[in-house]
């Protein structure tokens, strides 16, 4: 019965982890309010979160396999109470800073289930399953079309505190549900790192979700901004438009995990990264909100179907070390949403306009692609020998 419960437990822990991950930048708008921020920092503070959030990853998948995911999840929970109820009764950018840096924990508990969840279950599902875990995304939908109404109902600090009430639910949840009896394993970290860094498939599989869920976390944490700033949306409404975004790139994780399990997944990433190409250049041309909207569909589609089929290929190739790669993996994805919105606010500055940061991301899939595409043949190559 334990076991059976795992994959929609450690699920709705990845929801709560990125709700509370997204917070900050769910609430920008409604936090600019009450505590002065330059616009030239903007950029820095929604992108914080990003980066203890991608690091901690590594660290949160190796001892996923030494301690288990009962108590990773109960343990980041209970750290996440601190940078939630600090952030609910901030005054000043340094403290958002402070709470938006530790906040960062939430995102990083994405690297607890693609490594639990492996265990209980047949390679051959391995796309499905982590691509059914992978709707824990919807977490950041949840606060970026949640928070904004609440705030405008309640206040901001009182929609914040609503999540210290969550994480200590879930706290008692995972202690009493989670496996006490999950498979452990217990090569030292170092070791693990050394056995697969030289793997130049590491390094691509890491660089390719740098892409794909790097956008995703990217448009997450730059829309509801920017759709204020930029097209002059109401906080809600602009709030409302990005959990859109996160639902349909949420929705095509598990369909990218399926078709991974049925099809190519080669073939697949190709089509992902064409989306991207073509995706990101319509936004680099978007005059109006229209075209904008449809180059952020396109974006929101080819994202999150790459996240599910990528977590399809890693298992193929690593198993004794499956905690550590899908860390390094995760981190690199974590860490492609680091940089875009501060390079795009930085082009901003200087151009007057993000058609340039855009372009960027247009070329960068189209070397993805063109990766994807060797990466295929040498594939087909090595089979035949």
């Amino acid at each position: 019965m334990i076991k059976k419960i795992q994959l929609p437990l450690q699920t709705i822990n990845l929801i709560l982890g990125f709700m509370v991950w997204v917070t900050l930048s769910s609430l920008l708008p409604s936090i600019r309010e009450d505590i002065i921020i330059p616009q030239e920092r903007v950029a820095l503070l929604t992108a914080i979160p990003v980066v203890l959030g991608s690091i901690l990853r590594i660290p949160l998948g190796y001892y996923t396999n030494v301690l288990g995911a009962r108590w990773i999840f109960t343990i980041s929970f209970i750290v996440l109470l601190f940078p939630v109820f600090y952030l609910s009764v901030a005054n000043s950018y340094l403290d958002l800073i402070i709470s938006g840096a530790f906040l960062g924990v939430g995102g990083a508990v994405f690297s607890v289930g693609v490594t639990s969840l492996p265990k209980y279950y047949p390679k051959e599902r391995s796309g499905f399953v982590n691509g059914i875990y992978g709707i824990g995304n919807a977490g950041t939908a949840v606060s970026t079309f949640g928070l904004p109404v609440l705030a405008a109902q309640f206040g901001w600090r009182t929609a914040v505190q609503i999540y210290l009430v969550l994480l200590l639910f879930f706290i008692v949840l995972n202690f009493f549900l989670g496996d006490k009896k999950e498979p452990r394993m217990k090569t030292p970290l170092m070791q693990q790192i050394k056995e697969v860094y030289k793997n130049e498939k590491l390094w691509l599989f890491s660089f390719f979700y740098f892409i794909t869920f790097g956008a995703f976390v990217a448009f997450t944490v730059f829309l509801p901004n920017f759709l204020v700033t930029s097209f002059g949306l109401s906080k809600v409404d602009a709030g409302t438009r990005t959990a859109i975004f996160i639902v349909i790139a949420t929705a095509g994780r598990p369909s990218g995990g399926w078709l991974g399990d049925k099809f190519n997944a080669y073939k697949l990433m190709m089509g992902v990264f064409a989306g991207l190409t073509i995706s990101a250049i319509i936004l680099a041309f978007s005059p109006n909100l229209a075209l904008y909207t449809v180059g952020c569909l396109g974006v929101a589609v080819s994202a999150g179907l790459g996240n599910g089929v990528l977590f399809k290929l890693v298992p193929q190739y690593f198993t004794k070390q499956l905690g550590t790669v899908n860390g390094i993996v995760a981190m690199m994805g974590g860490l492609g949403g680091f940089f875009p919105p501060l390079m795009l606010s930085s082009i901003h500055n200087l151009t007057g306009q993000y058609s340039i940061g855009f372009m960027a991301l247009s070329q960068v899939s189209l070397a993805s692609l063109i990766l994807i595409l060797w990466m295929y043949f040498d594939n087909k190559k090595a089979q035949k020998i």
